[in-house]
């Protein structure tokens, strides 16, 4: 994504509303960050950095969302994760909670419990899973998918959010978002799916 291009702050604007969004880095190439930094050239914001960004937001704000790229083990600079820098934000006494994002298909069970016991190794709360993209017409394989994650895991599935829905007209999602993610951990047989109580 090229510098004058809408990135996924400008997304998240025009399907929430004006919210506060802020951008650490945006490279051109879709590769892992250090990988995409090193082809295009620039040096990535360190360690520090990114956590102060982190931390300016919550400065002003009750809850922040920090989304990471690539896999929370993945390099976003010079030899630290997206797990340095919560680990940092910690340091500071402000509270980290993880909600994995995970696909619904095909080698999502190992993925998200690898993903799980990453951060759980490193003492951070899971708080639950989200399916980030959910068909109308899931198959057999995703519908148990779906019902064992939460087993292969060890943490609840919170919802999922219904394929398709950044092409809503912002008003729709706004109003049907609230439905897609439930944050009080019911068990899994009871999240939402595709938008409507299961």
């Amino acid at each position: 994504m090229r510098p004058a291009e809408p990135g996924d702050v400008d997304e998240v604007r025009r399907l929430a509303g004006p919210v506060d969004a802020r951008e650490g880095s945006r490279l051109p190439d879709p590769l892992a960050p250090d990988r995409a930094a090193l082809v295009a050239g620039v040096e990535l914001p360190g360690l520090g950095d990114q956590r102060d960004l982190v931390l300016a937001a919550a400065a002003s704000h009750d809850t922040v969302l920090v989304e990471g790229a690539d896999g929370v083990t993945v390099n976003l600079g010079q030899a630290f994760s997206l797990l340095d820098i919560a680990g940092q934000i910690c340091q500071v006494g402000m509270p980290v909670t993880w909600i994995v994002v995970a696909r619904a298909g095909l080698g999502t069970l190992n993925h998200s419990n690898l993903t799980v016991r990453a951060i759980q190794h490193r003492g951070f709360t899971v708080h639950g899973i989200v399916i980030g993209s959910w068909p109308a017409e899931p198959g057999p394989a995703l519908l148990y998918n779906r019902h064992d994650l939460a087993s292969h895991a060890g943490v609840p599935v919170l919802g999922a959010v219904p394929a398709g829905a950044s092409a809503l007209p912002p008003p729709d999602f706004q109003a049907r978002a609230p439905g897609w993610i439930q944050t009080d951990s019911r068990p899994a047989e009871r999240v939402v799916s595709g938008g409507a109580a299961a």
